[in-house]
């Protein structure tokens, strides 16, 4: 995916900090012209800024998920930029907290800022995707696919959200828009550091994680080359992608594992 006479048209969900921030930088370094989503008005803000060419730079704040919000989104992108070519739903929120001791309201912000909002948005965006035979990038994570102690409503909602774009890669691949999921493993992101604990208020504890953890610019890199190249998947590292393999064709070996990597949210 090259920049041309018309500049390309990128929209990133959570684009002021983390990874988001990563690949909205390199995108408007290869000359796209990037629609930068976030709640955070003061970051943001500063970001436009940071990047400089107005013409090129677009903001949009507010909370995904609400559907007045999304709406809005896609009528600013048809109204100043008039097309779009890529969309990465990049924006989320996790939690660190047993399922026992959590209130539903935890439950809900998570599945609906991590599986709803971007469902939503992405239906919004269809048209527009559809005359541009464009992109969508979905940033999940390697939870969708392997259960981890203190994270059942992330882990749900990842998974919800993988499966659904990968029933949109076969109903969009004769239509020209192609799919690529993104599934990083350990990442050092505002997304952890935000997590919430069972009472919805930021978590006490620090999390527990397997592998090496990785820079938001490393999976960003990674991210613009599958973009580049056309594939369909991103794993996080060689751990996790093991890590899936493990779980799919010896699986009690790796809840042995898990049970030793985590005992300590096991244990809350």
């Amino acid at each position: 995916m090259t920049a041309e006479s018309t500049p390309f048209v990128s929209l990133i969900t959570g684009a002021a900090s983390g990874l988001g921030w990563e690949v909205a930088q390199r995108l408007y370094s290869r000359g796209d012209t990037v629609v930068l989503v976030d709640m955070n008005a003061e970051l943001l803000a500063t970001r436009e800024r940071e990047l400089g060419d107005t013409q090129r730079v677009i903001t949009c704040c507010g909370d995904l998920t609400q559907a007045t919000f999304r709406r809005d989104i896609v009528k600013t992108v048809e109204q100043q930029a008039g097309r779009l070519d890529c969309l990465i739903n990049n924006a989320g929120i996790t939690h660190r907290s047993p399922v026992r001791s959590t209130q539903l309201d935890v439950f809900d912000r998570v599945m609906a800022v991590d599986w709803q909002a971007p469902v939503a948005l992405t239906h919004h965006c269809l048209p527009m995707l559809e005359a541009s035979r464009g992109l969508i990038v979905n940033v999940g994570s390697m939870a969708s696919w392997m259960p981890v102690p203190g994270r059942a409503a992330y882990c749900a909602a990842k998974a919800a959200m993988a499966q659904f774009f990968e029933v949109l890669r076969l109903e969009m691949e004769p239509r020209g828009v192609r799919v690529l999921n993104v599934y990083p493993s350990f990442l050092d992101t505002p997304i952890e550091h935000n997590a919430l604990g069972p009472d919805g208020k930021p978590a006490s504890h620090r999390r527990s994680m397997v592998g090496k953890m990785r820079g938001a610019d490393w999976m960003a890199e990674r991210i613009l080359q599958a973009m580049e190249c056309g594939r369909p998947w991103i794993f996080g590292d060689r751990i996790s992608h093991l890590g899936s393999v493990l779980w799919r064709i010896w699986p009690q070996q790796y809840l042995r594992s898990v049970r030793k990597r985590f005992a300590s949210e096991i244990a809350r």
